[in-house]
């Protein structure tokens, strides 16, 4: 029973303690604001706690477990066991030290942190929730950042075989058999992963490929990959129905005309996340809420109502941490009267399969349509000396620039370490660097880093280490 109600006046009050609200918090903390953070949930968000986080420790314990169990180098011979439960006591003491790292800043910044349940009474009061009794924070400012969660397909009701990356982030021993609905980029993350650790894993994706927002000559070489570890995929392929048992589900899908079934342990689905938003009450504060559950924003993340702010996953654009952190420091910044507005010409995008792929800017077909004629450069990881000392001389760095002034406006990575070369690229990009000025510019020798310098060379017909055609 709920006992006991009290109202308080806060200052700036962020709904959300993701990588979006969180970071708002601090940045509106540092400003001189008075913050206080609610959410239902733990610090963190989904990102720390059964996300992001998680999810790349997993992946990177199934790259040491592979390497340890077939180590690519000549010469050196290893033997490998894999003790699973280690593996997960492991991945949530990350989770634990990342969750830890933001409690130390919550209080550091003297930011308050309630938890508890949300709803909007009036455009400037918000309700809370919580075990035993509720609250009420008239608030100056609000900023939104509820994020999303797993689409829950009706043929495939989530239970005790069919789970969502949550549940699969979570499990006391490696599958045998894993089917995965959807070869997005959290399907064929996971899936791979758990590929290397040793699962039988089944792709099923609707579209005609896997990936399917990234260029079809990235995609092939994650493609090749999986098939190395046996991972059987279906495109072009709809889920139908599953039924289960005390042994596992059994995934009925057609392919065209054909229907086809596969026996799992369990079946996977990741076709997407909805945003948080239906259980707010935004339509008691006037917020408004446009298609697909998402809200209205301006270029400064403020929604209908002129003090309430929304970002992240709840707004029009891609899901992705980074994103929502970049919304939530220029939310705080025009709160706190600073002429902040948002640019999404840099926001990088990374697939943390084996191998990585990361993107930038434009794409060359969005490049083409934009600035006509274009000045393209392609160098290979096998033509770099640090990739093929490292064993990993799969993949590529592209360039692409506007051919009259040279401007770099997009960038793709294939390969290892992709997710953090692209930042180079990224920085290149929001500073209008041209070709020239990338390939001036010096880059430690022998490094990954150097094939940014040397496809830029491609493009500018200057090239080094390949054959100019």
């Amino acid at each position: 029973m709920v006992v006991g109600e009290f109202t308080e006046e806060v200052d700036v009050l962020v709904i959300g303690a993701g990588p979006g609200g969180y970071v708002a918090a601090i940045r509106a903390a540092q400003l001189g604001k008075s913050v206080t953070v609610v959410d239902k949930a733990e610090l963190g968000g989904v990102c720390l706690n059964r996300g992001c986080i998680p999810s790349k420790a997993l992946i990177s314990a199934a790259h040491h477990y592979e390497a340890a169990k077939d180590s690519p180098f000549p010469g050196v011979q290893t033997t490998a066991e894999l003790d699973f439960a280690k593996v997960q006591t492991w991945k949530q003491s990350v989770v634990d030290k990342m969750t830890g790292g933001v409690n130390t800043l919550f209080k550091g910044n003297k930011i308050n942190f309630v938890q508890g349940e949300v709803f909007f009474s009036k455009p400037d009061e918000v309700r809370v929730m919580k075990e035993h009794e509720s609250e009420r924070f008239k608030f100056q400012h609000c900023i939104i950042a509820t994020g999303s969660r797993p689409i829950e397909l009706k043929s495939l009701p989530f239970g005790k075989r069919i789970i969502s990356s949550t549940e699969a982030l979570m499990f006391d021993k490696v599958p045998e058999r894993l089917v995965v609905v959807g070869g997005g980029y959290i399907g064929i993350e996971l899936g791979q992963a758990y590929a290397k650790f040793g699962s039988q894993v089944t792709i099923v994706e609707g579209t005609g490929s896997i990936l399917p927002t990234f260029e079809p000559q990235l995609v092939r070489l994650v493609q090749r990959n999986l098939k190395k570890y046996n991972v059987d995929i279906h495109t072009n392929a709809m889920a139908q129905s599953v039924t289960e048992d005390e042994h596992g589900a059994t995934l009925t899908f057609k392919v065209g005309d054909e229907e086809k079934t596969v026996t799992a342990d369990y079946i996977l689905v990741t076709v997407g996340r909805r945003p948080n938003t239906d259980d707010l009450g935004l339509e008691t504060a006037g917020i408004k809420v446009g298609a697909k559950g998402l809200i209205e924003v301006d270029e400064q993340c403020r929604t209908s109502v002129p003090n309430v702010y929304a970002i992240g996953d709840i707004v029009p654009g891609p899901a992705l941490a980074h994103k929502a952190s970049y919304e939530g420091k220029v939310a705080a910044e025009v709160i706190a009267g600073k002429p902040s507005v948002v640019d999404y010409r840099c926001v990088p995008a990374v697939v943390f399969s084996d191998p990585e792929i990361a993107t930038v800017g434009l794409t060359e077909d969005e490049a083409k349509e934009q600035y006509g004629e274009l000045a393209t450069g392609r160098f290979p990881y096998a033509a770099n000396g640090r990739a093929v000392a490292l064993g990993a001389d799969a993949g590529y760095v592209k360039l692409i620039a506007d051919k009259k002034s040279g401007l770099l406006v997009g960038a793709q990575v294939i390969g290892e370490e992709a997710s953090n070369i692209i930042a180079e690229l990224g920085l290149a990009i929001e500073m209008s660097a041209t070709l020239e000025d990338v390939a001036l510019t010096i880059h430690a020798h022998p490094t990954l880093g150097e094939m940014v310098m040397e496809a830029s060379e491609v493009a500018l017909g200057t090239p080094i280490h390949v054959v100019s055609k």
